[in-house]
């Protein structure tokens, strides 16, 4: 490889950054600042599954692999950024997938770009309206074999396959589920039966996720290029922020 471009994936960390709807609010404290110590320190209080993050296997099922335990590779290859947009509530399904290109292969890691990322922020749009993958999705990523599957969405699963709609501690969001029944005359579960089945997919199935991709992502979309999002080393971790980036070959360009 000769020279290269590193193309930021992730979403920004910080005070009031965007939350899944039952997370604590992100804490940040100085306990030295400049004008007190001559130097700055700081405590952080947070969920490691906020801003752009992989969650572990151990998040999703007893007995699943913790953060350390993960091998390096699974967080770095060669990937694909295929572009496939969607709407409110729509799902990207195999047929998207089989379609996209540059064509998914296997080993791939495969990075979704639906456009939704633009909307990211403490909005019902963003988190409750988001597009996504679900049982069919997963199914087909798993067949192909590919190493593992970032989304510029909310979660691994649409969110009415997640505990914002009747699944496990659900719903969060009662009204969201009536305004589904009133735009669409059925009820959540009869589209939606599976609690976040593309999760358990994926992750019972050695494939990593990660979730909230952004930053420059529009940069890479239509190409191949490497990526790397590697989480911190936390001993029985169930998931960890992450740097995600695409590494732009300049010679291929």
């Amino acid at each position: 490889m000769g020279k290269v471009r590193l193309v930021d994936l992730s979403q920004p960390f910080g005070d009031k950054c965007p939350l899944w709807p039952y997370f604590a609010d992100v804490k940040i404290e100085r306990i030295h600042y400049h004008a007190k110590s001559g130097v700055l320190s700081q405590v952080i209080t947070t969920t490691m599954h906020c801003t752009t993050h992989a969650d572990s296997p151990a998040h999703v099922f007893e007995g699943g692999m913790f953060t350390d335990e993960i091998p390096l590779e699974k967080y770095y290859g060669t990937g694909v950024v295929v572009d496939i947009p969607k709407g409110k509530w729509e799902v990207i399904t195999p047929e998207d997938l089989e379609q996209a290109r540059p064509k998914i292969e296997k080993d791939d890691i495969v990075i979704v770009h639906t456009g939704w990322y633009k909307k990211y922020s403490d909005s019902v749009d963003y988190f409750c309206y988001s597009p996504g993958l679900y049982k069919e999705a997963g199914q087909w990523f798993v067949e192909k074999g590919v190493k593992a599957v970032g989304v510029d969405q909310q979660a691994l699963d649409h969110p009415l396959g997640t505990a914002i709609a009747p699944h496990g501690p659900g719903p969060l969001r009662p009204d969201i589920c009536e305004e589904y029944k009133r735009e669409t005359g059925r009820e959540v579960k009869e589209d939606f039966p599976y609690w976040e089945p593309c999760h358990n997919l994926l992750l019972r199935n050695g494939i990593m996720g990660w979730e909230n991709v952004g930053g420059e992502l529009d940069q890479v979309v239509g190409m191949r290029v490497t990526i790397a999002g590697f989480p911190i080393r936390w001993e029985k971790g169930d998931g960890s922020i992450v740097r995600l980036v695409a590494i732009v070959d300049e010679g291929d360009q």
